[in-house]
């Protein structure tokens, strides 16, 4: 997929979002199979990431972390992308052995998916994927005195770390992984905007790099386009930014965000309109 407008194949048949154009504005990587799933709905989805997944610069922080694992009791991933850069660096350091002598939190079952196919057993997934489910799930009485990593993305929430602080853990916190904002393309932007009937955020990272591409191209969201999101936290950042959401995923994943659209497409849109 692409940032193209050219019509992608539509499916017969009453699909629950026929003709719909949704606009994904996840990282390139992870938006195929976001597509794919709007494909056979009948939707005609425009890729345009506004956000990128990178490396760290300098990995010297994170390979120090993972030197220390066996001085941990817990290691948390709040993403896919943490797992993948994380397993990278304890690969190339010679640590993926130290792994299996940890408990292991995973924030979804997608996430908890990947450590699993690299053999490694996860010991809490929560039944609300974000950091709030992992507090819910371990509770003051089972961290206290346990040592945490935490292996995230910069400027993610501290929710989870002051929280098991709080509670009387030792808690380490180190960046896994950059989330750039893309910084090119602010006018096709706002011209694709003009001919989609969805907006849909996967982060709020999405969310603010969206607004800045707009700012940066003196425009704002066209009336009629309607703005999903994967889950409260990324709703709160649209919010914050001046938009009006009008629909947010129950289950916090691309699947039940999808699914949230094909619940959306049985409500008229503010405009009026069916599909452009």
């Amino acid at each position: 997929m692409s940032d193209s407008l050219m019509p992608a194949p539509v499916k017969s048949g009453g699909a629950p979002l026929a003709g719909q154009r949704i606009l994904i504005t996840r990282p390139r990587e992870q938006a195929a199979a976001f597509a794919r799933g709007l494909e056979a709905l009948g939707a005609r989805p425009v890729v345009f990431p506004t956000v990128e997944i990178l490396p760290l610069d300098n990995s010297e922080t994170l390979d120090e972390a993972i030197r220390g694992l066996m001085e941990q009791d817990w290691l948390v991933f709040t993403s896919v992308n943490g797992v993948g850069h994380f397993l990278s660096r304890c690969e190339a350091l010679g640590r993926l052995e130290d792994l299996g002598r940890l408990d292991i939190a995973a924030i979804g079952p997608r996430t908890a998916r990947l450590l699993e196919d690299r053999g490694l057993a996860v010991s809490l997934v929560p039944e609300e994927y974000r950091a709030e489910g992992i507090l819910a799930a371990l509770e003051p009485d089972r961290v206290r005195g346990k040592r945490f990593l935490l292996a995230r993305v910069a400027g993610a929430r501290d929710v989870l770390p002051e929280t098991l602080r709080r509670w009387g853990a030792s808690v380490t916190v180190v960046e896994a992984y950059r989330n750039e904002p893309v910084r090119h393309g602010a006018r096709r932007l706002a011209e694709i905007l003009q001919q989609v009937d969805w907006v849909t955020f996967t982060s709020p990272s999405t969310v603010n790099a969206f607004m800045d591409l707009l700012d940066e191209a003196g425009a704002e969201p066209a009336a009629g386009v309607r703005v999903a999101c994967i889950g409260p936290i990324t709703a709160d950042a649209a919010r914050e930014r001046g938009l009006e959401v009008n629909v947010t995923a129950r289950e916090y994943t691309v699947a039940g965000l999808i699914q949230a659209l094909e619940d959306a497409s049985r409500t008229p849109s503010p405009s009026g309109k069916g599909s452009r």
